[in-house]
């Protein structure tokens, strides 16, 4: 038997070792981390009812009934733009929204790929975990206590209910006369507004305190699905035909608040005037003094704002329509700039501590570019809320306009707002700015 030195043994030890693993890893090959969330069409849900759904098999298959009653679905694009930036974009009818507030990395616990969606302006967040083409996660309420909805969503789909296109039997074009809890101490009026394609349906309903915004949906055999997301609220409206032109329903906003509907078509049906909808307490001036989003104290009767038109609107971060209404007016200063007005926003937030409202107030007006002031005025809740404003006989709806002329006088009141989803949309702003207008040309008579 030959005897080799220790030395010559250790390196004969050594290249066994190296060949060994040299052919281990030409063999096998470590498996390729996930690098980006794929980009393209995606199909979501907000499951209003049940948990998450199960993966079964190798092709990660989703296997369930669907239940379009308890799913509140919609449509967005991942992308990327031309700085290689990742965005998500969300559609509901002809609304486009895209987020750029959006990163994906490790969950640290489960080392699992995880997409983040932040809605900075409305506090509200998406968090869902990426696998085989599939996500699952929650969609987050920071300022409800303990709030969150499933979510989940699949690549490469982008119908909404229905991936179907035929014509319907039923046609909902038109206009409807809508009761939202018929009988009930709480019942209210609408219009159910809405054009139709096939089985796709678009439109909104119209309350006389704002506008559900953009609906999106279809009909499917004698049923009515309609649904938005916009990262603030979450809407799905199912309805059902007892004739052509009658509908019995539901409408879910997020999983806590459900009413039930009724409409029938009705071209001549009209709401209520929302100049008339809110009345003065007095004839007092307004006279108020808040903290801005710097936590300085800003008063209606400051110098920057002495013989000026005062648009004060009463809003809140949380508040779609708000938002709605918010752009308009930012339009409106951006094409008609004019020393003569002024533009206040007071915020009534869902969070009743000062330094939580007032960093949601802050992170909402940089998120909106605005220049203007937004002021803390105090918690959402209306009963509250009118203790801030005394000369109104009360707050019936976020968004509120005052029109305030030059010594501080409530001059007109705006209930509610009829967004860009609604016909009446490109009324209102023709009637604000002759009301503008108006006051301008008495201001030059004194």
């Amino acid at each position: 038997m030959i005897q080799f030195p220790v030395s010559l043994k250790i390196w004969i030890s050594v290249l066994y070792l190296f060949q060994v693993w040299f052919v281990f890893n030409s063999c096998v090959q470590p498996k390729k981390e996930f690098e980006s969330v794929p980009l393209g069409p995606w199909r979501g849900v907000l499951l209003l009812d049940r948990s998450p759904v199960v993966k079964y098999g190798d092709d990660r298959d989703i296997k369930k009934n669907f239940d379009f009653d308890s799913e509140l679905a919609f449509t967005f694009d991942i992308g990327k733009d031309s700085l290689d930036k990742l965005f998500v974009e969300f559609y509901n009818g002809s609304e486009k929204i895209r987020i750029y507030d959006v990163t994906m990395g490790k969950k640290t616990i489960s080392s699992k790929d995880t997409l983040h969606i932040d809605f900075i302006e409305y506090d509200t967040y998406i968090n869902a975990i990426y696998e085989d083409g599939i996500m699952e996660g929650k969609w987050i309420v920071n300022y409800k206590e303990n709030y969150s909805v499933p979510f989940k969503a699949v690549f490469g789909q982008n119908h909404r209910f229905d991936h179907k296109t035929e014509t319907s039997m039923f046609d909902i074009s038109g206009k409807w006369k809508t009761t939202f809890q018929p009988g009930k101490q709480e019942e209210y009026p609408a219009i159910g507004d809405f054009t139709q394609e096939g089985n796709i349906v678009r439109g909104t309903f119209l309350t006389e305190t704002g506008d559900y915004r953009f609906l999106d949906g279809n009909i499917i055999k004698n049923k009515l699905y309609l649904s938005a997301f916009d990262g603030a609220h979450a809407f799905l409206f199912v309805g059902k035909f007892t004739h052509k032109d009658s509908l019995i329903g539901s409408f879910r906003s997020g999983i806590n608040y459900t009413e039930e509907w009724i409409a029938h078509k009705d071209e001549s049906f009209t709401l209520s005037d929302p100049f008339q909808l809110t009345s003065k307490s007095s004839d007092n001036p307004l006279n108020f003094v808040f903290p801005n989003t710097e936590n300085q104290m800003v008063s209606i009767n400051d110098n920057k704002y002495k013989n000026k038109i005062k648009i004060v609107q009463i809003m809140g971060t949380w508040c779609p329509n708000c938002y709605d209404e918010t752009v308009m007016l930012k339009d409106y200063f951006k094409t008609s700039p004019s020393d003569e007005v002024a533009w206040i926003s007071l915020g009534f937030e869902r969070y009743k501590e000062k330094e939580k409202s007032i960093k949601q107030l802050a992170a909402y007006k940089n998120k909106m570019g605005l220049t203007h002031e937004v002021l803390w005025a105090g918690y959402y809740k209306k009963e509250e809320a009118i203790k801030s404003i005394p000369q109104l006989s009360e707050i019936k709806s976020y968004p509120t306009l005052l029109i305030i002329d030059q010594q501080n006088k409530i001059r007109h009141i705006h209930t509610g707002f009829s967004g860009p989803a609604t016909k009446e949309y490109t009324k209102f702003k023709s009637d604000f700015e002759n009301l503008i207008n108006s006051l301008k040309d008495e201001g030059k008579k004194r």
